[in-house]
């Protein structure tokens, strides 16, 4: 019966994108597990950062054992065919067959925004099932062994120890780290060596431990030897078999201001035993309910964007969520840290959170508030000199204040950039969460960083920007009309309030700055410059995108329609270029920008070189949002929350922010 109603709901799907790395488990920027070939069996599971994080997993079909996740080839063992590959929002879906029986693997990390115990759960399930070929019957059993890798940083790094979990209905062993120094540093190419990482199956199984020998090149140890943890399981022809894979970070999950937070999770107690056991019994409700949203975000992406629009975003959602980590602070209220990954690992990044907002303003901005509350605790402390917006909190899982720019360093900062990102995020929440309880804590921070975008944003000096990959650049165009915005929805905010008077100023001093914006900024070919004083010039607007979704009228229609009409002859075959000085450019401004049109045929045009890129790179990491144009070839940067900003689309069809 289980099997039918898999089949039926599967056959919603069939994507045809071809990930340039696909997710297996990903709960946080430690707990990630990635293959980065087409086949599951071709190579081994990868840690986002490229870093192998072992998992081998082969069935035994009669006595003959076959390989259907790991390089077979390196373990010594028969590849099972693959024969189908699909995936979703939450899960990720492998077929396999060999002479006997057709083998079905399903991997899903529940992540709904709007549930944080359940996002915040660090468990990701591997469904087994299998059907005869023949019709008769056969003895299968399927093996998951776990190596070292998944609780040290790197394999070797000190010797771990290996234990047996007795478990109510499940067969259970961990193992971690020998000397556990929770929360012992912080850094971008950085895994994580403390706690514990379980192994759980349903069924009758058995566990152990394996060991794996040292590798040697031209007569050196090239990797120590390794240990592996297994559950082995028998999996019934008429039900399916349930792996578990969990991180425990012993309450030690970010570093606040010198305390230590636990996740939403365990904070009233929980343990991870507790939670293994309510997973497996509660299972098939998640399995259903996880379905049910990815189906949902794939219809309504297609209707906003079109198929390919949903394909990316189905592709990114995982990514995205599994970039952050979900805490509580000692006041009960939620922080929502992201990780810079694969940049400098800086933890609750202003410029990282503005892109990624447009998928927590849908599914629940109340997380945005959550990303927010480091910013606005660590800009009214004493440490903080400047009376603009910090660039960052800390450093992954570190969050004790900016490390950005050495701290404080004013050489390198983000002024207009900062104070523009959080007043529009903070507008942003408001309005589609209908609550101005958040925003209104902090009106004095707010009036001050507003003050600064009307002296500084009308023509900013030689600042740098969240696109600070390219360097310090005075008179920025793009720049400007992210100040112009934040100042418009600073009015909004004032008008949320009831302050009707400042409401009207500043709504008023946007749309004149708005004015001069456009007459400053104007080429002779109807495009809008990279610079004010670089004729000729071009980029992406993509700040001007909250003029449409607000629906301030700042920016005459007919002059964004203009730039958009000249973006065509820039386009290379995997997109637009983010500005004229390099072929390479950002999805999410890519996205961003092609939101700015109004047909969804116009859009779905402009984000159709972003799947092809996505599709053919022969950089197979997680999502890259930094990517040659020419190339499609990874330039910098993978694995980042920015992805969230794929979603801006649907901000706009839905309307959320009118």
């Amino acid at each position: 019966m289980f099997k039918k109603y898999y089949l039926t709901l599967k056959g919603n799907f069939n994507m045809k994108l071809r990930p340039p790395a696909i997710p297996l488990a990903n709960v946080d920027p430690y707990f990630s597990i990635w293959s980065a070939t087409d086949e599951l069996n071709a190579s081994t599971t990868r840690h986002w950062t490229n870093s192998p994080n072992t998992l081998v997993g082969t069935v035994t079909v009669d006595g003959d054992k076959y390989c259907f996740m790991g390089d077979a080839a390196k373990h010594g063992f028969a590849k099972i065919k693959q024969l189908a590959f699909d995936f979703d929002a939450m899960s990720t879906y492998y077929t396999f067959e060999c002479d006997k029986i057709v083998l079905g693997v399903v991997f899903t990390s529940p992540l709904p925004l709007d549930e944080p115990e359940l996002y915040s759960t660090p468990i990701t399930y591997v469904r087994v099932y299998y059907y005869a070929k023949d019709g008769g019957e056969h003895n299968v059993r399927v093996k998951f062994a776990v190596s070292e890798e998944l609780c040290l940083d790197k394999r070797g790094q000190s010797p771990v120890v290996t234990e047996a979990v007795t478990l109510d209905g499940l067969t259970c062993r961990r193992i971690g780290n020998s000397e556990q120094k929770p929360l012992n540093r912080s850094g971008d190419d950085l895994r994580i060596d403390w706690g514990w990482f379980y192994l759980a199956v349903t069924g009758n199984a058995e566990s152990g431990d394996v060991k794996l020998p040292a590798e040697e090149k031209d007569g050196k140890v090239v990797a120590p030897e390794m240990t592996l943890i297994y559950v082995d399981a028998e999996v019934d022809p008429d039900d399916y078999t349930l792996f578990m894979l969990a991180y425990d970070d012993l309450g030690a999950s970010i570093e606040y201001f010198g305390k230590t937070l636990k996740s939403v999770w365990n904070k009233d107690g929980k343990t991870i035993g507790e939670a293994l056991v309510e997973a497996a019994d509660c299972f098939d409700d998640i399995e259903t309910e996880s379905f049910m949203f990815s189906q949902e975000l794939y219809s309504d992406a297609a209707a906003a964007g079109g198929t390919e629009y949903a394909e990316l975003l189905s592709l990114a959602y995982r990514q995205v969520c599994a970039g952050h980590k979900l805490v509580v602070d000692e006041d009960g209220e939620l922080l929502y840290i992201s990780k810079e990954c694969f940049s400098n690992g800086c933890a609750a990044t202003v410029d990282v959170s503005y892109p990624s907002s447009p998928i927590m303003l849908l599914y629940n901005p109340e997380l945005v508030n959550a990303m927010l509350r480091p910013i606005f605790k660590y800009a009214s402390s004493s440490v903080w000199p400047f009376d603009f917006a910090p660039h960052d909190a800390g450093q992954y899982p570190l969050v004790n204040g900016q490390v950005y720019s050495s701290g404080t360093d004013p050489r390198w900062q983000m002024p207009v950039e900062e104070c523009g990102n959080m007043i529009v995020m903070a507008a942003a929440a408001a309005v589609a969460s209908g609550d101005i309880t958040f925003a209104a804590k902090h009106k004095d921070t707010l009036a001050n960083w507003v003050e600064y975008l009307v002296k500084f944003g009308a023509d900013p000096d030689n600042q740098l920007c969240t696109d600070d990959f390219s360097g310090h650049m005075a008179h920025n165009v793009n720049l400007s009309a992210k100040a112009i915005m934040g100042i418009a929805c600073y009015g909004k905010l004032c008008e949320l309030w009831g302050d009707i008077a400042n409401a009207e100023k500043y709504t008023a001093l946007a749309r004149e700055m708005g004015s001069s914006w456009c007459e400053r900024a104007a080429n002779a070919d109807g495009s809008l410059r990279l610079g004010f004083d670089r004729d000729g010039s071009f980029s992406l607007k993509y700040n001007t995108i909250w003029d449409k979704l607000f629906g301030f009228n700042v920016f005459p229609k007919t002059v964004i329609n203009s730039e958009l009409f000249t973006y065509r002859r820039r386009e290379n075959p995997y997109g637009l270029p983010l500005d004229n000085r390099a072929t390479f450019t950002k999805s999410d401004w890519l996205v961003w920008t092609a939101a700015l049109c109004d047909d969804n045929d116009d859009f779905a045009r402009m984000v159709s070189p972003l799947w092809k890129a996505y599709h053919y790179s022969p950089s197979r990491v997680p999502m890259t949002d930094w990517y040659d144009t020419v190339t499609s070839r990874e330039v910098g940067f993978r694995h980042r929350t920015v992805q969230g900003g794929l979603f801006i689309r649907m901000l706009d069809y839905f309307e959320i922010l009118k």
